[in-house]
């Protein structure tokens, strides 16, 4: 259909399926920004409730109670009237008690994957769980993280709040049945919008949640605009309710001197130093809880009243402390008490969190680093005060670089403090602080469940293998082909049977007069009939020939060869003409892609280090890929005190080679082949037993262990079967695995592909 221009010119218009195509996209778009926008809104209402419940529980436990009442930052108002109760240092002591003993008992009945920092939960969701968090998390996460952290314990929002929008993200995937891939983009949508609306940040709230997933400096990019979107969503919904602006006010610092950028340097290694001994102290807290023998849900209760200890001499140590930071912003804390301020912080928010108490780390580390920076610019200020004009400007940096150090996410947390103290000018030093931060303290993270890059995460699993795949043409290979030679489409089935006496190939095209293939099979689709004489003299190649061919040509890409090859459970696949598929250029075989894949991989990887990464070529997927997931669990197992006899009856009766070998508490002692056997026959020992014949010195492999790293094994020591052992308990055996277990899990990966 044409209509005539202005111009008196022919122009087409759209036809139907145009238009239909630009609607479905219209629609299509507009639904995932529906879902983008739900999502922000109940991450910001989950962050107006979260600060409501924290402002009301401080209201009461500290000020009410405890008469203790902490100054506030500048873009922050206390929400309910401040109170005259004197302050009371005995009752602050045990508040924080009561605090972690509420919260654990709570923690701990209902949701113990709510314990901790709460942004690790959402990461190892996001790598290993398809996106998938348990609906009520969110809701015992917030109570949890208020009362730990109202009643006086140090901790953040970010954890909270990242588990409010990550989970209200995961049930809508969920409710509306979406993929896997999509659950985990609205779930870190949730982690940008939650934390964006909590500080103020939409922007760094976007960017966190991209950066945050990875050790390497490397973004989730299909995560940035979801998470956008979510973000600024929830940051206008938490706005209306509180007012407009940053969580900090500052001054106008501007960075005006080069030679300013000498303790800048500095200051990268103090907060490095200071990061390493934050992670470690909380860690090692953490592991000591869970040394102890007593009931989970009094762990952090033990850890408050610790907190409580230092907070009877340095109540600024306590709960959020973003006042102080403010106070350090505006040049009022004196050198000492930034620097107590900021080890006691440390030290107070390993014992409220690193116990078992819940509340985030993002919070605790920006009064820690402002501190530091504090204490650092103070010191330059007095020795060069022409260097270093504004000691404020050093707590701005300070923050950026420490949580840099400790997070291993330098971009989103420039952008995080900027936005947080409405300060732009200070975006070069705070790059050159945050880029030394990270490089010297990549090898530390708060974070757990951060992998080092996509390769290492499952949610990518195969993503690798595939991008390469698809950089590969099959022309590259045509000089690897295996020539064969056309089957005359006339041929007698007895005329073959020579052919195949002096063949070495299992697939045979068949053609017509002109050369022109017609059809192919292989030796399993004749087996049955291949010495038939009878049918010797009756049956042609065409008779027997499948004329729908599943080929190849030149342009295709090897992921769609593999594909090809998996579908069919194919060995070899024809390669064909692009211009003429009737014409046969050779057969490609399974091998040859694989083998050639490899020497790709093994050219990308040249001249670069491992990083760490278990696997090279084609075996890349498996370091991903859990042992407990292709073992077999029902193992026919030895008893030890078996005799002989009741061994032999075992091996008969059984189609496998290989035993464990196990005592009553179906506790791994050995392992028993049947070379073990023939040699226990050749002594002539009828007392003898499996646990006397079984080899003692046994390989064996954690459920917990990658695929890759049982394929090592099961290959350096040509063993037929490796024994599975728990993963808590090293000798408890838990099934077997073998080397064709292994490749059927690599082959389900290629077919998932």
């Amino acid at each position: 259909m044409k209509e005539k221009s202005d111009k008196g010119k022919l122009r087409r218009l759209p036809d139907a399926q145009g238009l239909r195509t630009q609607y479905s996209r219209f629609t299509s778009g507009g639904k995932w920004i529906f879902y983008y926008v739900l999502i922000g809104i109940i991450a910001g209402l989950g962050a107006v409730a979260f600060h409501y419940l924290c402002q009301f529980g401080s209201h009461v436990f500290l000020d009410q109670m405890a008469g203790y009442r902490p100054p506030a930052p500048a873009g922050e108002e206390h929400l309910f009237p401040l109170g005259d109760k004197p302050f009371n240092r005995w009752i602050l002591l045990f508040m924080p008690a009561l605090g972690g003993l509420l919260s654990g008992w709570l923690v701990y009945t209902f949701a113990p994957e709510a314990e901790g920092h709460g942004t690790d939960a959402a990461i190892d969701a996001y790598h290993n769980k398809g996106g998938y968090i348990r609906g009520r998390i969110p809701l015992i996460k917030t109570i949890a993280s208020a009362l730990t952290i109202s009643s006086g314990g140090s901790g953040g929002r970010e954890g909270p709040i990242a588990q409010i929008g990550a989970g209200f993200g995961s049930f809508l995937a969920t409710q509306l049945k979406l993929s896997d891939r999509e659950r985990r983009i609205m779930l870190a949508a949730g982690v940008g919008a939650g934390v964006g609306a909590i500080f103020r940040a939409p922007m760094a709230g976007a960017l966190f949640a991209a950066e945050v997933l990875y050790r390497e400096p490397e973004f989730e990019s299909e995560v940035i605009i979801p998470a956008g979107i979510s973000s600024g969503v929830a940051y206008c919904l938490f706005c209306l309710f509180f007012g407009w602006g940053s969580l900090f006010e500052t001054q106008d610092f501007k960075f005006e001197n080069p030679l300013e950028l000498g303790p800048y340097m500095v200051l990268a290694f103090v907060l490095v130093g200071a990061g390493i001994l934050y992670i470690k102290s909380f860690y090692g807290v953490h592991e000591f809880a869970k040394s102890l023998k007593i009931p989970n849900h009094i762990k952090p209760a033990i850890g408050g009243l610790c907190v409580g200890i230092i907070g009877f001499w340095l109540p600024q140590t306590l709960s959020f402390g973003y006042g102080f930071a403010q106070l350090a912003l505006d040049n009022q804390l004196p050198l000492l008490f930034l620097l107590g301020l900021a080890f006691g912080k440390i030290a107070t928010t390993s014992l409220s969190i690193g116990s078992g108490g819940s509340g985030g780390v993002f919070g605790p580390s920006i009064v820690i680093g402002g501190a530091l920076g504090g204490a650092v610019g103070k010191v330059f200020y007095a020795i060069a005060p022409g260097i270093v004009s504004h000691p404020g400007a050093f707590v701005v940096v300070g923050m950026a670089g420490f949580f840099a150090t400790v997070s291993n996410t330098p971009i989103s947390t420039i952008i995080f403090v900027s936005e947080m103290t409405d300060s732009y000018q200070l975006l070069l030093p705070s790059m050159l602080v945050c880029s030394l931060a990270f490089v010297l303290g990549r090898k530390w993270t708060i974070y757990v469940k951060q992998v080092n890059s996509k390769v290492d995460s499952n949610a990518h699993r195969g993503d690798f293998f595939v991008d390469v795949l698809e950089a590969i043409r099959v022309e590259e290979l045509l000089p690897r082909l295996r020539q064969v030679e056309l089957l005359p489409e006339d041929m007698t089935f007895k005329n073959f049977r020579d052919v195949f006496r002096s063949s070495e190939v299992t697939y045979f095209p068949v053609g017509d007069r002109q050369g022109r293939l017609r059809g192919i099979f292989s030796i399993n689709d004749i087996r049955w009939v291949l010495f038939d004489e009878e049918i010797g003299d009756v049956v042609r190649m065409m008779d027997v020939a499948n004329r729908e061919v599943i080929f190849t040509t030149p342009s295709e890409d090897l992921n769609e060869v593999l594909r090809k090859l998996t579908i069919r459970n194919l060995q070899s696949l024809p390669v064909v003409s692009d211009e003429d598929h009737a014409i046969l250029l050779g057969m490609l075989d399974r091998r040859e892609v694989i083998d050639y894949y490899n020497q790709r991989v093994s050219e990308i990887k040249s001249g670069r280090e491992r990083g760490g990464r278990e696997a090279d070529g084609e075996l890349a997927g498996l370091s991903g890929v859990k042992v407990m997931s292709a073992m077999k669990r029902e193992a026919a197992t030895l008893r030890t005190d078996m005799n002989l006899d009741e061994v032999r009856d075992m091996i008969y009766q059984s189609k496998f080679n290989c035993f464990p070998v196990v005592d009553e508490r179906n506790e791994l002692c050995g392992i028993l082949s049947l070379v073990d056997y023939q040699e226990g026959l050749k002594k002539g020992d009828s007392s003898l037993t499996a646990g006397d014949m079984g080899t003692r010195d046994v390989v064996a492999i954690n459920e917990e262990e990658s695929l890759f790293s049982a394929l090592n094994k099961i290959t350096s020591g040509d063993f037929a079967i490796l024994p599975v052992v728990a993963e808590d308990e090293p000798r408890r055996l838990v099934g077997v695995i073998s080397r064709r277990d292994i490749m059927t899990a690599l082959n389900r990966l290629f077919a998932k592909r």
